[in-house]
C-alpha cells in the first residue's frame, strides 16, 4: 500500500475537526483507513465539556486500532463498539442525550488479499478505483435528501437528526452503525481508493469542476495537497463574485489517497 493524506482547516481561528489514519499493510497485503469530519455544534451548546477535535481523535484512534486489531469483527461492528468506548469515556461528565452532543461522519475502508469492506456515514465520500480505471463513489446521501431551508434551521435539523427518516452520524448510540452504507468487493476489482471529507468533496460537490472519475485522477497525478489547493483556490474565486455557491468560505477539508498493491 502507498498512502498520502492532506488536510487543511477551515479558519485559522478554529481547530480542524477532521481526523484521518491509515493502517499500514499487513503480512497478508492488507490496511486499513478512517476518516472523520467532526459536526461543530453553536458555541457551547451540545452539553459536552470536550471539544469536536477530542471527540474525533477518540473515535478515530478506536476505529484506528480496532480496524487493524480485530479482522474477526465488521466494520458495523467496530464502529459499534468504537463509538460505545468513546461515549464511555465521557459518560460521567456530558450530557450523552443532547441531540448535538460531539459527533462525526464516518468513512471506513479494510481490505486484504481477497476482499475491500467499506463503511460510510453521513456525507463524506469514498471512492473506489478498479483496474481497468472505472471509479464508483460510495455515498450516504440522506442528509443531501433534508431540503435546504431545512438545514438553514439548527432547530429544523435538529429534529431530523439521528432519526429515522432523517440522517445519521456517529454520536453516542453504538445502534447507529446498523444504519451505515456497508459493503464488500472483491479485492481484485480494487486497484486504489480514496475518501473525502465534503470539505474535499467541493470540487466536484459544490463547484462541479468535474466527475468522481475527474476528481481519482487529480488525486493520483497532484496527490490529496493538490486537491485541496484546487478547492481552495476555487472557494478564492467564489468569494470574489459574492460566494453564491457556498454557505462558508471555507470548510475542515482533508483527502486520503491509497494505491493497493499486490502481495
Amino acid at each position: 500500500m502507498r498512502s498520502e493524506v492532506a488536510s487543511l482547516p477551515g479558519s485559522p481561528e478554529r481547530p480542524n475537526e477532521d481526523w484521518v489514519a491509515t493502517v499500514p499493510s499487513s503480512s497478508d497485503g492488507g490496511g486499513a483507513l478512517v476518516l472523520l469530519d467532526g459536526v461543530t455544534p453553536p458555541v457551547g451548546d451540545d452539553g459536552c465539556v470536550h471539544t469536536v477535535p477530542w471527540f474525533t481523535a477518540r473515535l478515530g484512534g478506536a476505529l484506528t486500532e480496532l480496524s487493524g486489531s480485530r479482522r474477526d469483527m465488521s466494520l458495523s461492528e467496530i464502529l459499534s463498539l468504537a463509538i460505545r468506548r468513546t461515549a464511555d469515556a465521557h459518560r460521567d461528565t456530558c450530557d450523552l442525550s443532547h441531540v448535538r452532543t460531539p459527533q462525526a461522519t464516518v468513512v471506513l475502508a479494510r481490505w486484504d488479499g481477497v476482499r475491500v469492506e467499506h463503511l460510510v456515514l453521513s456525507d463524506s465520500v469514498l471512492l473506489l478505483e478498479a483496474p481497468d480505471g472505472t471509479v464508483r463513489a460510495v455515498v450516504d446521501d440522506r442528509l443531501d435528501r433534508v431540503p435546504d431551508e431545512v438545514r438553514r434551521s439548527l432547530e429544523a435539523t435538529d429534529r431530523l437528526r439521528n432519526r429515522a427518516g432523517g440522517f445519521f452520524t456517529a454520536a453516542a448510540d453504538p445502534a447507529v452503525a446498523a444504519r451505515a452504507v456497508a459493503g464488500t468487493t472483491p479485492r481484485a476489482e480494487v486497484r486504489a481508493l480514496a475518501a473525502l471529507t465534503d470539505g474535499a468533496s467541493r470540487w466536484v460537490e459544490l463547484f462541479g469542476e468535474g466527475d468522481w472519475a475527474d476528481c481519482f485522477g487529480v488525486l493520483r497525478e497532484e496527490g490529496p495537497a493538490g486537491l485541496l489547493r484546487r478547492v481552495r483556490a476555487l472557494e478564492a474565486d467564489d468569494a470574489r463574485v459574492g460566494g453564491p455557491r457556498r454557505w462558508k468560505l471555507h470548510d475542515d477539508a482533508t483527502a486520503v489517497y491509497a494505491e493497493l498493491w499486490d502481495r
